[in-house]
């Protein structure tokens, strides 16, 4: 990345309006579509079957901290206190199936053990839920090496930034992953995984089926129309079955005739 780091960058504006608007989980979720198996830069037979979320903690850590610069030295604060932890451990069970797999760094940070204290008392309220550690640098071998193996990830604000970007590209492209972001109440923030991608603006070459899916999300998380959320889900997968490919996704659909192939499953 050549960007200058000085620079004013747009990710800032996008924490504020997080925090602005109590938007404190992300879910990222995971789940490469059977027409797409073999587009995986992992083997098909190890990402058939994945079906993960990943909930990001979204307003404390490290990107929130106290930081600076004293002479040659610099300075990030992460700090998390229970009620934080409480919280995002609850959306997390709430979202579960079968299993919230936590990741921390409990075996150096001082935060993490206090992250890994607090998941264990909510995991108590949660009894049909099986709750597993996992330190951050294994959970990130792990997500290439056995996928299929997670329901959900709960993690910390940076930690999840790193892993949900690992995850996404088990589906092929990171064209292809929404996102929603959620709090106690109020509006939410759809959008895809994705940057702006300012390369291609104009081109027609953008993959639209990330938009299209957070519109799904927004659906479900934001307006509870779960029915009208799988309808469009269910459009994607039926239009990528039926051939559909992006350039990103080694084909040479425009962005406009993704769409019109999508609505026509509508």
């Amino acid at each position: 990345d050549t960007t200058d780091p000085h620079a004013p960058r747009p990710e800032q504006g996008l924490l504020g309006l997080r925090k602005g608007l109590g938007l404190f989980a992300n879910l990222r979720p995971v789940r490469p579509s059977t027409a797409l198996l073999d587009a995986s830069p992992l083997r098909r037979e190890r990402i058939e079957g994945t079906d993960l979320l990943v909930v990001r903690e979204l307003t404390g850590g490290i990107y929130f901290g106290d930081r600076g610069r004293e002479g040659g030295r610099a300075f990030d604060t992460c700090a998390y206190t229970v009620e934080e932890i409480e919280r995002i451990a609850r959306a997390a069970f709430g979202l579960a199936r079968r299993r919230v797999t936590s990741v921390d760094k409990a075996n150096v940070l001082e935060t993490s053990r206090l992250w890994r204290e607090t998941v264990e008392r909510v995991a108590r309220e949660h009894s049909d839920v099986e709750l597993e550690h996992m330190l951050v640098d294994n959970a990130a071998m792990q997500l290439v090496s056995r996928p299929t193996h997670f329901d959900v990830l709960l993690t910390e604000n940076m930690f999840g930034d790193i892993l949900s970007d690992e995850a996404a590209m088990l589906t092929g492209s990171i064209g292809m992953l929404p996102s929603a972001s959620i709090g106690a109440a109020g509006p939410g923030l759809f959008e895809p995984v994705h940057g702006s991608a300012p390369d291609i603006a104009g081109t027609g070459a953008a993959n639209p089926l990330a938009m299209l899916v957070s519109v799904a999300m927004m659906l479900r998380f934001g307006l509870g129309r779960e029915d009208d959320a799988a309808r469009i889900e269910s459009a994607v997968d039926r239009a990528l079955g039926a051939g559909l490919r992006t350039p990103d996704l080694g084909g040479d659909a425009t962005t406009e005739a993704a769409t019109r192939a999508v609505l026509g499953y509508l």
